[in-house]
């Protein structure tokens, strides 16, 4: 299990926690929504009893202040009571500016039709009236209550997650910064070494052929040195010809690779394209991506080079025939501590995606890959 890996666990527990959460709200809530309407029911059946009494009752000298206290009880339920023909009689716990309008009330009285069946009252002449009712305002806030308790909770992961990353990607950025100064740093004493030690080198007369490649490898731990001094502050992008960087990354993998390495750059080094960027640190991104290429085609296959120049960005399309990807994992290679090597740190690709993204504003992505056929990676910069 690899680093990333590890790191992804809290989140699928917090989000296991956050639903078991949800959910138990959600049945509790449910439960006591549905006591509460069988309670709401008997409310309107007991307030249809009342009117059913008082309509039965004609004597004047009775007392009927039980029936009329039942009848004025019901203040939370709204109703409408209706004759044989559905006409509106009455209404109660509406909208009291509203009690004379018979088209609010008839289209209340549609949606009452459908929420609930109606209590029947048999009045003493045989006639017939009928109580629609529907759920109050309390009983309506109920059932949207999970809903919005689980809006909350999903925004407090979001935002839990956001402050997570924040603080996270600020931690790996001090590390990184950190390590690349060190490096930096470290680098610097002995290449300073280096550098007078070739000059001895060419006072004693030793052999050209033997002082010039010594200087190349000075060059590039100096090359190297730059380009980790360089992580950490922003550096200067410069409009340039991006041709020529990738013809010399091609020439530097290609004098360093087996000879069954092939390249295919769909460009010639005469042809010109000016991007801004920084050359030292791009060009750290370019032999990244080779290496990985040559490494997943276990140094045997062809590398294609691709350029598709556009008004307002520049595609760069790195294609290898090596061992592919699954889509699983087109987004965390780029992850630190990925690799599928035994002797890798998983920093390469994470440390270009870093220089692109962070210090030219661009783009790095698997644009496309096939298990057994090859990937090809993508590089979008803006012009």
């Amino acid at each position: 299990m690899n680093i990333y890996t590890k790191k992804q666990k809290w989140k699928f527990v917090l989000l296991i926690v956050a639903v078991i959460i949800g959910v138990l709200t959600f049945v509790i809530t449910n439960n006591l929504a549905q006591k509460l309407s069988v309670e709401e029911r008997k409310k309107v059946e007991l307030w249809a009893l009342g009117m059913r009494q008082l309509s039965a009752l004609d004597n004047a000298d009775k007392d009927y202040t039980f029936i009329l206290e039942v009848i004025k009880n019901n203040e939370t339920v709204p109703v409408i009571l209706t004759d044989m023909k559905g006409q509106i009689i009455s209404s109660r716990n509406l909208d009291p500016n509203r009690d004379n309008d018979l088209e609010y009330l008839s289209k209340q009285l549609e949606k009452m039709k459908k929420d609930n069946d109606p209590i029947e009252i048999v009045l003493l002449d045989g006639n017939k009236n009928f109580i629609y009712y529907k759920e109050s305002i309390l009983l309506t806030r109920l059932f949207y209550f999970p809903i919005i308790q689980f809006g909350v909770i999903s925004l407090f992961l979001v935002v839990s997650y956001i402050a997570f990353s924040a603080s996270r990607k600020a931690e790996q950025n001090q590390v990184w910064v950190g390590m690349a100064k060190e490096t930096a740093h470290q680098l610097g004493t002995p290449t300073s070494s280096l550098m007078a030690s070739l000059e001895l080198l060419r006072l004693k007369k030793v052999d050209e052929k033997v002082v010039t490649e010594f200087e190349k490898d000075v060059n590039r731990l100096e090359k190297i040195t730059e380009r980790f001094s360089k992580i950490g502050s922003a550096p200067k992008l410069k409009k340039q010809d991006i041709i020529k960087v990738l013809a010399h990354a091609i020439q530097y993998i290609k004098a360093r690779s087996s000879e069954k390495v092939k390249f295919n750059p769909n460009f010639s080094e005469n042809d010109q394209v000016l991007v801004p960027f920084n050359s030292s640190l791009f060009e750290w991104v370019i032999e990244n991506l080779f290496k990985n290429a040559i490494d997943s085609m276990e140094g045997n296959g062809t590398i294609s080079i691709n350029i598709d120049d556009r008004i307002q960005f520049l595609f760069i399309d790195i294609i290898d025939e090596g061992k592919g990807l699954p889509k699983s994992k087109y987004k965390t290679i780029f992850q630190p501590g990925y690799t599928t090597k035994q002797r890798g740190w998983g920093l390469g690709l994470s440390l270009s995606k870093r220089i692109i993204e962070m210090y030219h504003d661009g783009k790095i992505f698997v644009n496309h890959s096939e298990i057994d056929k090859g990937t090809n990676m993508r590089i979008v910069l803006k012009k």
